[in-house]
């Protein structure tokens, strides 16, 4: 546009507007619109609202971009780890996993039958007055072994001795008075063989004669009796075996009654060990026991772990119970280092039957997928996964079926170990322990044996 038109037109529009307005327009213009004679304002402050919400969206904003930052440098980390890791892997498979191996050999092992069981004794009396007396002496001392018949407790004598003189002598009496009677009759007899007297006489005497023997055995039994009553003052142990507390003491005074026990007498030698038996095993143990006379049973600890006594089962109960479904069997032991205590919770194993040339591996080496079990059979330096089915574990030894004897098996180094992995044996091939085969003499406490509930 030219400078000159411009001008012109700035001129123009300057000289309309410095037209005078009339007072009445000015008026008009001031009530329609206040604020036309008012200087301008600043704009309205923004409320406090807006800004918090503002302030919120920023920090979220910040704080969503600093999850992904650290989400980002994890992701990246873990993948740096994961590809160590591979590497790592791939050069160890490269390299051979270092292992030990272990050979399967051929062998027998035992079928053991595991049970909870209690020591019971064959014989526990306990001891109690047939008499009322007094205590005058004890003659054993607390936990001493004593034999049958040894001398126990010593109640007072005198009165039931007394008595027993008393007996003896209406006894000694009434034998007179039948001798006496005898000889009577034997006179009759003769008498009435010359018809000197009556029949009635002799008859009467005879009869006499049958009432004094009646007497004499009356007195008989009352001089027994009182003889027992003696007896009874001096008290022996019935049985052999190891006394318990002492109960009474010298001066008291016992009862007749039988209330109040003396002493308490319990058999330690031999000791029966009572378990229970599954009525599904039942087949199988009763088979054994007609195989083998008294099946070999071993007692062990509380933890299953140590031996204490070897012994063997005597006899099964004759019924089942029915709220258990088990049935009681009960083995007998010398206990001759008195090891089995009466009421002593044991772990009782019983030798049902014994597998003959089985094969034999650790029980270590067998691996476990979900039900499937396997082991890594070790060919020309190279692992191949076997599937087995085990069977008996025994001393840390399994019978199972999917391998041969001789056949080189992995026991370490499961956690690296895969199907077609390289293998460096870090040692020569460990030959698996055959102690299995001598099944009773075994001391291992696992056993795939049915167990007792």
């Amino acid at each position: 546009m030219p400078w000159g038109i411009a001008r012109e037109e700035y001129h123009s529009w300057h000289s309309e507007h410095d037209k005078e307005i009339p007072i009445a327009d000015i008026n008009e213009t001031s009530s329609l619109s206040p604020d036309y004679q008012l200087p301008d304002r600043d704009p309205a402050p923004e409320p406090p609202r807006r800004r918090n919400v503002k302030r919120i969206v920023v920090w979220s904003v910040s704080l969503l971009i600093l999850v992904l930052v650290i989400v980002l440098i994890w992701h990246h980390h873990e993948s740096a780890k994961k590809a160590a890791e591979a590497a790592a892997a791939a050069r160890a498979k490269a390299a051979g996993i270092t292992i030990s191996t272990a050979t399967a050999q051929k062998g027998d092992i035992g079928v053991y039958l595991e049970a909870i069981g209690t020591v019971t004794p064959v014989y526990t009396d306990s001891i109690t007055s047939q008499v009322t007396g007094l205590v005058i002496a004890v003659h054993f001392n607390e936990g001493q072994m004593v034999k049958k018949g040894d001398p126990l407790i010593d109640i007072d004598p005198r009165p039931f001795r007394a008595t027993l003189l008393q007996a003896q002598g209406a006894l000694e009496r009434d034998q007179n008075v039948l001798a006496q009677a005898e000889m009577d009759a034997q006179r009759y007899r003769d008498a009435w063989a010359s018809k000197a007297i009556a029949k009635q006489i002799l008859d009467d005497q005879e009869k006499l004669v049958l009432q004094e023997r009646g007497t004499v055995k009356n007195d008989e039994g009352t001089v027994q009796y009182d003889q027992v009553q003696l007896d009874f003052c001096h008290i022996t142990a019935p049985i052999s075996g190891r006394m318990g507390l002492r109960l009474v003491d010298p001066g008291n005074v016992v009862q007749s009654s039988g209330t109040v026990t003396l002493a308490v007498i319990t058999q330690m030698q031999p000791i029966t060990v009572i378990f229970t038996i599954p009525e599904d095993s039942l087949g199988s143990v009763q088979a054994g026991m007609r195989k083998k006379a008294g099946l070999s049973t071993d007692a062990f600890d509380r933890t299953a772990q140590k031996k204490i006594a070897s012994g063997k089962l005597l006899t099964l109960d004759n019924q089942i119970d029915t709220t258990t479904g088990t049935v009681k069997g009960r083995a007998v032991f010398d206990n001759k280092n008195i090891a089995l205590f009466p009421n002593q919770f044991v772990n009782t194993r019983l030798l049902v039957d014994t597998l003959k040339g089985v094969t034999l591996i650790p029980a270590s080496a067998i691996q476990q997928n979900g039900q499937a079990s396997f082991v890594y059979v070790i060919q020309d330096n190279v692992a191949h996964q076997r599937s087995i089915k085990p069977g008996v574990t025994d001393s840390g030894n399994t019978q199972v079926d999917g391998i041969n004897p001789g056949n080189v098996v992995a026991n370490s180094g499961f956690d690296k170990l895969q199907d077609n992995s390289k293998v460096v044996v870090s040692n020569k091939p460990a030959s698996g322990s055959t102690s299995g085969s001598n099944a009773p003499a075994s001391t291992g406490a696992s056993t795939s044996g049915s167990s007792a509930p």
